[in-house]
């Protein structure tokens, strides 16, 4: 099944790299003459990933999209930092250099190691989808890495200052409320109930530890001899410390289930919906198995995901609307907007995370 390794293709237009100056570079720090080859990684809407071929040797850089501020995030140092301080530690790429000289390509970057596996994602090809028990097993090695990130041990990584866990929820509802309203086009009754409804049921009590943010299907690499082995996770831009649980909620407001209503498994950005996948309930059950013990309201930390979800769509629509961006694709987002704090509320409503409609 190794025909389904994750590849690279041609770099896109106006994201081309200054290529003299970086070999040039890469050929003084990693001490070889070798011609550079580079190519892109096509998928994901952040930080840009590229290939870097030196003769038999690849690496994989990691910088900020253009005309990203770099001073409020896209921080590439502090992403590397993460991936040094988690070498041997959890399964992540090996990091290699990172450069803040912005005179090579333009900002900051830095170098990995490449990992050549698969990767899941929404809309790829029939033949690839896993069968029914295969999936069942990626499925649930990818709630116990996601368990086993919870449990690092801070210290013992160096990581233990890596973040503001004091207050980290409440910074975390005010935040995203916040950003919604700058960025509020429509009235949307479901979003501003969800925005209430998290403010008052904010748990006052809860443990905190190394967090990713981000963890879904097309951010974890299998390895291609056997799919349900994890080797590695990727992106971590928006790593932190802070409660697992909203780590965890975030992973469920991208999780779509087969029962879901049509209008939310068309927007589904990973195969959560293929045969051996569980429900969320079942995922918020084996997350509870794997870290040992249960989880008080779900529901709450499910509502927080998909209102997570809705401000990110939010944010970009509005963009669209003002004419910042013209891609006609965010032209929809906004019904994203809407089906999602819909189906928050009824979470809310219903008392549960599966089965709302």
């Amino acid at each position: 099944m190794t025909e389904w390794l994750d590849e690279a293709t041609s770099i896109r237009p106006d994201e081309e790299l200054s290529e003299i100056k970086l070999e040039a570079y890469l050929q003084d720090q990693l001490s070889t003459d070798e011609k550079l080859i580079i190519k892109q990684f096509p998928s994901g809407f952040s930080n840009l990933t590229y290939l870097l071929s030196l003769g038999n040797r690849q690496f994989v850089m990691r910088k900020p999209p253009i005309g990203a501020n770099i001073k409020s995030g896209h921080d590439m140092s502090r992403e590397y930092e993460v991936l040094r301080a988690l070498d041997g530690h959890f399964k992540v790429p090996k990091p290699t250099l990172f450069c803040d000289d912005e005179d090579i390509i333009g900002s900051p970057f830095y170098v990995m190691q490449r990992l050549e596996g698969v990767i899941l994602r929404a809309g790829m090809p029939q033949n690839m989808i896993p069968d029914e028990a295969l999936m069942k097993s990626i499925s649930e090695s990818w709630v116990a890495t996601l368990v086993q990130l919870h449990q690092v041990d801070t210290e013992a990584t160096g990581l233990a200052d890596f973040g503001k866990p004091d207050g980290y929820v409440e910074r975390q509802i005010t935040g995203w409320v916040g950003r919604y309203q700058k960025s509020q086009t429509d009235d949307i009754k479901a979003m501003n109930n969800v925005a209430k409804w998290l403010h008052e049921h904010q748990p006052t009590q809860y443990k905190t530890n190394l967090i990713h943010n981000d963890y879904k299907y097309d951010n974890v690499v299998l390895d291609p001899d056997d799919w349900s082995n994890i080797i590695g996770v990727l992106d971590w831009e928006m790593a932190t410390i802070g409660d697992p649980l909203m780590d965890m909620g975030t992973s469920l407001g991208y999780w779509v289930d087969r029962d879901d209503p049509p209008e939310l498994r068309q927007l589904q950005l990973n195969p959560t919906t293929s045969p051996g996948n569980p429900p969320r309930e079942q995922l918020m059950e084996l997350y509870e198995k794997f870290r040992g013990s249960p989880v008080d309201n779900p529901v709450f930390y499910y509502a927080y995901g998909l209102f997570k979800v809705s401000v990110i769509a939010q944010q970009i629509y509005a963009r669209y609307k003002a004419g910042v961006t013209k891609d006609e694709r965010f032209a929809k987002l906004i019904y994203g907007v809407r089906i999602c704090s819909e189906m928050a509320w009824q979470s809310i409503q219903k008392g549960r995370i599966s089965n709302l409609f």
